[in-house]
């Protein structure tokens, strides 16, 4: 990624319609420092596992309070065992800076 602000420090700004959503070459550098996303047409999305239900509904609960916090908020698949986080930003019907900067939050959760 050309920005050397590691994500995860920085905070959501509101998206209007009418903003433009990122373009490929920005999304791809933008996952270059994401592992395990990857871009799933207007989405970007990791399926994360874990060892119980316990585990997986705590992260669900990191996910929501993070989400809560930037006022974006992700599409989420809950297992048993998994939950898959998809990002995007509905407003401009496409990625924004926003979607990376949660996915980067949610990255820390598990360091």
């Amino acid at each position: 990624m050309s920005d050397t602000t590691d994500l995860s420090q920085k905070r959501c700004k509101p998206c209007e319609g009418g903003a433009k959503p990122l373009n490929r070459v920005m999304v791809e550098g933008y996952l270059a420092d994401l592992p395990g996303w990857e871009l799933q047409g207007e989405w970007i999305a990791k399926t994360f596992a874990f060892k119980n239900y316990y585990e997986t509904m705590a992260f669900v609960n990191a996910v929501a309070f993070i989400s809560h916090r930037e006022d974006h908020h992700p599409d989420l698949e809950v297992g048993y065992k998994a939950c898959k986080v998809k990002y995007t930003t509905h407003a401009i019907h496409g990625l924004s800076e926003n979607d990376f900067i949660c996915a980067a939050k949610v990255e820390k959760l598990l360091k």
